[in-house]
């Protein structure tokens, strides 16, 4: 062995002594391991690397740039833009199909039979289900995977659960961007479900095909309904838990259904909603759901519908996202200003309008605009 020069016992004044140098030992932890679980620094993916997987059909990338567009960090979103916009070309090419529903109507349960007769026809399916964040702890359970057992081990399926995150209705703020970067990815069917609390229909109406509401017998109106705004835009309704004793309930909501649809307007797609049952625990009626998707999509696409209908989409989310970067930046950017404007309104020492014309002023005069 060497001698060691660092230790000081081996300096001259010490006679008799020295301290070899000992043999270096190996980092505790295996690093193939710790790549496997994460715990060595990942390299930084560049726009090329995320284009190149997502177009290999790569799910862990796919996953990653999900993850990028969902950041909040501006670095992150930068990135995110570049990606998604490179993807662009290879988009618009599934069926884009929302589901909702009051929560018990079975829409996971739904999804997942559904989902499962769709791969076991070739299929590739994407799942984007939206988890309903708690307004107090801000967190969400994520437990979409869990309810989707089955079809989360089916290699033709891919389950993306994500916070609503407070957004409106719901409605996750980056669904839409998910949605582009899983058709780049391959997936012929995209699955949207909502948290059906009766907000997020809107949103969810504004990046979709086809627009599936799923409903139960004998529930009452009061939650039947979310009422005629959602059954407006339905596509086709379906009366769930048609099984067992429940059948000849399930044929009498799906008759009177019928006939409040003759109340509404027609469709402007050109295709009469219409009514089913089905029992997602049983695989009955599936079949049926699926042929009046391709209905729609055939009638939408002859008649240019589909073509017009995803342009007015992308032009509502142009505005939604200046909206949402309007009101980020006027908040970030005032946040002292607000607080003073808070304590001067609940001490009644101005209103709250003025207060909130008063804050706007001063941004938009910090900003140089009108």
């Amino acid at each position: 062995m060497t001698r060691d020069i660092k230790h000081p016992e081996n300096e001259s004044c010490y006679a008799g002594l020295a301290v070899n140098k000992g043999i270096e030992q190996p980092d505790s932890l295996n690093p193939a391991i710790a790549d496997r679980l994460g715990l060595l620094k990942k390299k930084e993916l560049s726009v090329d690397d995320y284009l190149s997987g997502i177009l290999s059909g790569d799910i862990n990338i796919l996953s990653q740039a999900i993850t990028l567009a969902e950041s909040a960090r501006a670095d992150h979103q930068s990135r995110a833009r570049d990606v998604i916009n490179r993807c662009l070309p290879d988009t618009g090419r599934s069926i884009r199909v929302g589901v909702t529903g009051v929560p018990g109507a079975g829409k996971s349960t739904f999804i997942e039979a559904l989902g499962k007769y769709l791969t076991a026809r070739g299929h590739k399916l994407a799942v984007l289900a939206i988890d309903p964040s708690s307004e107090r702890s801000k967190g969400s359970i994520l437990g979409d995977k869990t309810r989707m057992e089955e079809l989360a081990r089916d290699p033709l399926a891919y389950i993306r659960p994500s916070p609503s995150a407070g957004s409106l209705g719901g409605v996750a703020r980056k669904t839409r961007e998910a949605m582009f970067l899983c058709e780049a990815a391959g997936f012929d069917t995209i699955l949207v479900e909502t948290v059906g609390v009766g907000q997020s229909e809107t949103a969810v109406h504004s990046m979709v095909d086809f627009f599936l509401l799923v409903q139960i017998a004998g529930a009452g109106d009061e939650l039947q309904g979310i009422k005629r705004g959602i059954m407006e835009m339905a596509d086709l309704i379906i009366i769930n838990k048609a099984d067992g004793n429940n059948i000849e309930r399930a044929e009498l909501s799906k008759a009177q259904l019928k006939n409040a649809l003759h109340l509404f307007p027609p469709h402007e797609s050109g295709v009469e909603p219409g009514v089913l049952t089905a029992s997602a625990l049983a695989g009955k009626g599936i079949d049926q759901v699926w042929e009046n998707i391709l209905r729609h999509r055939d009638v939408t696409l002859q008649n240019g519908y589909r073509e017009r209908h995803r342009g007015e989409q992308a032009k509502y989310w142009m505005y939604e996202t200046i909206d949402e970067q309007l009101r980020d930046r006027f908040y970030r950017g005032q946040k002292e200003k607000i607080l003073v404007a808070e304590r001067r309104v609940q001490r009644n020492e101005i209103s709250s309008f003025a207060a909130a014309f008063s804050l706007l002023e001063d941004y938009f005069a910090g900003t140089g605009k009108p």
